[in-house]
Order: structure tokens, then sequence, then C-alpha cells
């Protein structure tokens, strides 16, 4: 099962971002635009401020209560994701794509996509690797070889991956894909805004604030309900935002869209 996880967590990025420019023509360079602007606005930016924030004299207040933890870590992320989207939508992608909702689509393929490809998928990788080391009894050495101070969390983490079922990595594929199409509509929305400007940049605002709800929400919901109510919950808010997004972007235009697009 994490063997599977691991290839759909690889493939579906690549096939969905394959499909979308042989069938609908969009450019490589969007998608993986989108791709580099998930990475170093989440992965670099976002994890340098955490190491600040968390480790600071305030770190220990956020960790140990969950609304705060719910409330910065999902404004961190609408924050540091939705600016990177508005700021190479305004500055970069604007003055290069054509004025259709198809840029916004394949920007969020490209951001959702590296996301399910960084996270899942060669995160699974990694997990597989500590798994077949546990099974050869192998715990002791690959803990001994870690710097004390990082033992304690390598040990965690190996107890998690122990005591998780098989039927809990493909709740993770689930999460992903719910993911990846709120990545495609909040890449919309923003995108309307930016290409409309006027009163559509309400539009980047409501991005952060429904990245951040949604987030959130789920670091809340985590410590109330079991995790296929969480996804239930997160995949309907995931549709709602993708429908909210299509109606937008259908009225931002006023037009039908190209055809192919």
């Amino acid at each position: 099962m994490m063997a599977l996880c691991a290839f759909l967590g690889v493939a579906v990025p690549i096939a969905l971002a394959w499909w979308l420019v042989r069938k609908h023509k969009a450019r490589w360079s969007v998608i993986l635009v989108g791709a580099a602007a998930f990475f170093i606005a989440a992965l670099v930016l976002e994890s340098a401020v955490h190491q600040l924030v968390l480790n600071g004299p305030g770190g220990n207040a956020i960790l140990g209560n969950t609304l705060y933890y719910a409330l910065y870590g999902g404004l961190m992320a609408g924050l540091f994701e939705e600016t990177a989207r508005f700021l190479v939508m305004k500055y970069y992608l604007k003055k290069r794509v054509p004025d259709t909702v198809l840029p916004g689509v394949a920007y969020g393929v490209g951001h959702g996509g590296a996301e399910m490809l960084i996270i899942f998928g060669i995160g699974m990788v990694s997990s597989i690797v500590m798994a077949l080391m546990v099974n050869a009894g192998q715990t002791e050495a690959l803990i001994a070889k870690t710097p004390e101070a990082s033992q304690a969390a390598l040990q965690a983490q190996i107890d998690q991956l122990v005591g998780t079922k098989p039927g809990a990595l493909l709740i993770g594929i689930w999460e992903r894909i719910a993911a990846i199409v709120l990545q495609i509509a909040l890449s919309v929305l923003v995108w309307t805004g930016v290409r409309k400007g006027g009163k559509w940049i309400w539009l980047f605002p409501l991005a952060i604030l429904l990245h951040a709800v949604i987030d959130g929400g789920a670091v809340l919901l985590s410590k109330s309900v079991g995790m296929v109510p969480i996804e239930l919950i997160v995949t309907a808010e995931a549709v709602a935002v993708a429908a909210l997004a299509w109606l937008v972007a259908r009225k931002a235009c006023q037009c039908p869209a190209p055809e192919g697009h």
C-alpha cells in the first residue's frame, strides 16, 4: 500500500499536468512556475518563519494551544501561498499568457501537483525506506546515527509509521486529491482578480481567508473527529471553493471560453 501511494503521489500530478498540456494546450512553463512558487513560498520561506516563530519566545504557547496553532498555521499557509500566487501572476504570468482562465488552472496544477509530489509522493518513498529498516531490525542503528536532539522526534515518527494502518494510507491519497482541487480553485480565484483588476482584486484576500479557514479548521477538527469525517468536510469545502471559482471566472469573463480551454 505504501508503494502504491508513492507511485500515485508522483504519477497523479505528472499525468494531470501532461493531460492539461496535451488536451487543453496549457503551457508547461506556467505549470512549472506554479510548482516553483509552491516550493519557494511554502517549503523555504514559510518553513523559515516557522523555525523562527515556533522556536521563539511564543512558540510553546502556540504549540501548546490547539486554537492558537490552528489560527497560526492556517494564516501562515494562506499568506505565503496566496501571496506567492498573486505576485507570480501579477508580475510574471499576466505579461506572458493569454487572458483566459487556463493559466490559472495550469498554475494551480503546478502548485498543487508539486505539493502532492514532494510532500506525499517523495515523503512516502522516505517512509518506505524507514519501514524496510524497521522490518530488518535496524531501528536502533537508525536512531543511533541521528543527532541526539532529533532522536525523540525520529522515534515518534517511527512509532507513528508502525501504527499506521493500510486504510489510513488510502485516506492520504484522498486528502492530496482534494488538496489539488482546492489549489486549482484558489489559483483561478487569484488569477481572475489579477487579470481583471479593479473591484475584482478582492479575490486575493478572499483566497487568503479561504485557505486559512480550511487549513486551520482541519487542525481543529483533528482533535475531535476521525480522519474520514475530516476528509469528507475538507473535500466538500474544496468542491465548494471550486464551484465558487468557476462562477466567479465565468462572470468575470462574461463570454464563452475559447475552444479547447
